[in-house]
């Protein structure tokens, strides 16, 4: 890979990090490779599989395009790409390739789910899985470059696959094992993101509810965007205003620098904390509050009086960055890139210090990055920051005061993710996609209803192929409640099922498997296989139950509702205890009491008899629903209704 990285550098065509060594074919197709050379150069691509070589003229813009026509899967092949100085693609698999994207349950990395230790030694276990991540970024118009961690296409191994969606992961990973192929996993994903940034402005702008935003972006744009700088300049002050407490719990002053981000200090009595990386240190697991870390290295004599830019990956949660005592950025967000200028008049050569000091709201503690993500770099030349670092504790969470309200906002503005992190991805020959995204939409679920369809539609056309869509429906969340209730999340669930009515489109349920207290639940190995079902079922053809119950009809029997399901394979039955649970029924009132449910056959009976003549049932309809319906496979039943009566998101935009 470094000889391909190296031998593209010196060369003239330039390739998109689609197209690396390690990359991922789909199989059996024809599969575009593009780039840019000279206008008018004649590039010649050579694949090694049947030693077929195509030709293309770049155009005008430099732009050229071929197609190579794919075999059945397997590998590793080689492709040359050349217009008079030659590029080697080299350990390159012909398989299967699948989108990955949606919000932060997409995003959320090997490193925080359950057993992720385990999971992430295991990838090295995996070398015909591929992985390539899409880095952050958003544009107010279509991109046809992007960025990549690591540059390309990266091998599984547990230096990268730590840093790589686990759901993705997990359902590459059944894909390899049940369909012995290779397998190509893009990552192009943003926590608490709107699926109207991931649709195009001509789709978009076709739903009423955008159609100013969709035509008016610069100015919606800046508008969002002054928002934002609001937001970072309370944080700003926040961190200012806790300087004392923390000067009283621990720290001393020295004017208006802490003196622990001054060269001079001694840090010796601190903590050694490896980076990058979840920290493990017994004095930052379960640790919530203010921590700084500190970094010592050399700068040579050669950066003297040169600016340097220096590199941290992403931080839990928000930081303040010194460089040799004087502040160098601040960001917002636990999966921001961190990358901080320092002046040129500040750089002397010698040793010099990095301060971090950093808020962990909750959850997981670190710095995470990809190896070679921390560091320094004066133009071309970098140092390394990964390694032993010092830490030390400041004040706790409680000591604190309430942190600022708001949120990045200006990121969910209609099109400026998919024109910055899926257009660049197209025409790339994959198989499907696989979605998990929702949360954000949850209050306006109603408007879900049209959204999602129409980005599906938008990436199909974009495509020009009904590729397979398959979604992870929302888990449950939030506390439960005693009573049956109304719940947006419950109309988003809805939503999202009611748009597997586009052909070639499934659900995954994950009811079963979420977190009262956590957005971000855990068994992500779960969440994969669910998928990989669908897949495997829908996609590839296997005989095997891929769904849960899912929920057909109802007829009324007196004092009764008996409900008819889909996917009852093995029968239906509870997953614990003896008795059904999560099953709500109302009268003409629209008021819901608990019921008792019952199986009779592949149909369910629910009755009470505060209810005697019922006109709907609801099962699981909350946003943290106490339901236990399987089938036979142990799948959960989908939440649904009976009913159509006006939810609480009707009308929100």
């Amino acid at each position: 890979m470094l000889l391909a990285v190296a031998t593209t550098a010196s060369a003239t065509v330039k390739l998109q990090p689609l197209f690396t060594s390690n990359m991922v074919l789909q199989q059996q197709t024809g599969a575009p490779i593009w780039g840019e050379a000279t206008p008018g150069k004649n590039v010649i691509v050579t694949t090694s599989w049947d030693n077929v070589t195509y030709q293309a003229t770049a155009d005008s813009n430099g732009k050229w395009l071929v197609k190579v026509y794919t075999p059945k899967a397997g590998g590793p092949y080689k492709i040359t790409i050349s217009d008079g100085k030659m590029v080697v693609l080299d350990n390159v698999m012909i398989g299967e390739v699948w989108i990955c994207s949606g919000q932060s349950n997409m995003e959320m990395m090997m490193n925080d789910i359950k057993n992720a230790k385990e999971e992430i030694a295991n990838a090295t276990n995996h070398p015909n899985m591929r992985l390539l991540k899409v880095l952050r970024a958003t544009s107010r118009e279509p991109m046809t470059t992007f960025e990549a961690a690591g540059n390309g296409w990266q091998v599984s191994s547990p230096e990268w696959a730590k840093e790589f969606s686990a759901v993705a992961y997990f359902f590459g990973r059944e894909l390899e094992k049940y369909r012995d192929v290779p397998v190509g996993l893009i990552e192009t994903c943003w926590g608490g993101t709107d699926a109207k940034a991931w649709t195009s402005h001509d789709f978009i702008e076709q739903m009423p509810d955008f159609y100013h935003e969709a035509n008016n972006l610069d100015s919606v744009f800046h508008a969002y965007k002054d928002l934002d700088d609001v937001y970072w300049n309370d944080w700003q002050r926040w961190f200012e205003r806790v300087e004392p407490m923390e000067t009283k719990q621990q720290s001393s002053m020295n004017g208006n620098i802490l003196t622990w981000t001054a060269p001079e200090y001694d840090d010796t009595a601190w903590f050694d904390v490896s980076l990058p990386g979840l920290s493990e240190e017994p004095q930052l697991v379960n640790y919530d509050g203010i921590y700084w870390l500190r970094k010592q290295f050399d700068i040579p004599t050669r950066w003297r009086g040169k600016a340097l830019k220096i590199n941290l990956g992403m931080v839990d949660d928000h930081d303040q960055t010194f460089f040799n005592g004087k502040k160098i950025g601040h960001s917002v967000g636990v999966r921001t890139i961190r990358s901080y200028d320092v002046p040129a008049s500040e750089v002397k050569s010698g040793k010099a210090t990095i301060a971090l000091r950093i808020l962990d709201g909750g959850g997981a503690t670190g710095v995470y990055g990809f190896k070679g993500h921390l560091s320094v770099s004066c133009g071309k030349d970098t140092l390394l920051l990964d390694g032993t670092w010092k830490g030390c504790t400041s004040a706790t969470i409680d000591q604190l005061p309430k942190t600022p309200s708001g949120q990045i906002s200006y990121v969910n503005i209609s099109t400026l993710l998919y024109n910055a992190m899926l257009a660049p991805l197209i025409p790339y020959a994959m198989r499907g996609a696989i979605w998990y995204q929702g949360e954000e939409n949850a209050p306006r679920a109603y408007q879900y209803r049209d959204l999602l369809p129409i980005m599906i539609r938008d990436w199909r056309d974009k495509w020009k192929t009904d590729f397979p869509f398959y979604i992870v429906q929302l888990a449950n969340y939030m506390p439960r409640l005693d009573e049956p209730n109304e719940s947006d999340w419950a109309e988003l669930r809805e939503a999202q099922a009611m748009t597997t009515r586009l052909e070639n489109t499934a659900m995954s349920c994950t009811i079963d498997i979420g977190e009262a207290d956590d957005i971000h639940p855990k068994n992500k190995q779960e969440v994969g296989r669910r998928l990989g079902l669908l897949a495997r079922a829908l996609t590839y053809g296997e005989k095997i139950e891929y769904s849960g119950p899912i929920y057909e009809g109802y007829r009324i029997e007196g004092n009764r509702i008996r409900l008819h399901f889909s996917h009852t394979t093995g029968g239906l039955k509870p997953s614990s205890g003896r008795q059904l649970k999560g099953f709500a029924i109302a009268g003409a009132d629209h008021k819901f009491h608990w019921a008792y449910a019952y199986v009779d056959g592949n149909d369910i009976v629910v009755t009470d008899q505060k209810v005697p003549v019922p006109v709907a049932v609801r099962y699981g309809w909350a946003n943290n629903p106490d339901c236990n319906v399987v089938n036979g496979e142990g799948l959960p039943m989908f939440p649904f209704r009976t009913d159509d009566w006006q939810g609480i998101t009707y009308g929100k935009k």
